[in-house]
């Protein structure tokens, strides 16, 4: 399987997830299982996705499901069904799916796209980042008091940046970091983030040329399911220097 079917195979999981989304309506979609954090919605888009995305000898990492198919795959495919699913829950218009390939030199191609919008963001591994065609790039901001950060959580202390917002995605936070929307991404919270969350908006801020770390120098290309990880992203290294300090603990 080369690149582009997979994220042929990408698009299409896409237009199931959004489809199946818009079907949930009324009290349904704010419907909560006994998994903390978890919507009923979150499930249903997963049984739908991974029956796009099951192909032979490809493994499977979902934040819903877990890890399916063969053990040691060539490629694995991580993918978050409904990454934003409590701003999905609320009628906020700002949650994804989210999908990443990996395969035995690290991450290969990704794609993230707003389930509300339709806007789609795409990376495959030495040929750039685009969004709905375009290519993308991160703006060129170096200080910190010029910057429009996005926060997951409280931040340890303000830093002096223009202004901030939390937005509710980490797949959507850092398209936005990689096509210049926002200049950074500060995780405040204490290693949350599994890979399904990351690994698609890694790819595509490394293509772009953005900068994401683990705030604690962990490897962010992992699909063990159980790995969890603090990131920062920026638009320049200066700027994710600057931003550190506020990360607070890990």
């Amino acid at each position: 399987m080369e690149a582009d079917d997979l994220l042929a195979l990408f698009h299409d999981a896409a237009a199931v997830q959004r489809a199946v989304v818009a079907s949930i309506v009324g009290t349904e979609r704010s419907r909560r299982t006994d998994v903390p954090g978890q919507y009923a919605l979150d499930l249903i888009a997963d049984a739908a996705v991974l029956d796009v995305l099951r192909q032979p000898d490809v493994a499977i990492v979902s934040e819903e499901s877990g890890r399916t198919g063969p053990d040691h795959a060539d490629v694995t495919i991580v993918v978050d069904p409904v990454d934003g699913s409590t701003n999905c829950s609320r009628g906020i218009p700002y949650w994804a799916i989210s999908i990443a390939a990996v395969d035995r030199d690290g991450l290969w191609c990704a794609l993230v796209a707003n389930g509300a919008t339709g806007q789609t963001t795409t990376a495959v591994r030495g040929r750039g980042a685009s969004c709905d065609g375009d290519h993308i790039r991160p703006a060129a901001t170096t200080h910190v008091e010029d910057s429009f950060i996005a926060v997951s959580g409280m931040p340890a202390f303000e830093l002096g940046w223009q202004q901030f917002r939390a937005l509710g995605s980490a797949a959507l936070t850092l398209c936005d970091v990689a096509a210049g929307r926002v200049d950074g991404w500060l995780d405040c919270l204490r290693s949350r983030h599994g890979p399904w969350d990351y690994l698609a908006g890694l790819l595509v801020c490394r293509e772009a040329g953005a900068v994401v770390v683990d705030q604690c120098g962990r490897e962010l290309v992992v699909t063990d399911a159980s790995a969890r990880r603090k990131l920062l992203a920026a638009a320049t290294p200066e700027l994710l220097e600057q931003l550190r300090p506020a990360g607070g603990q890990a």
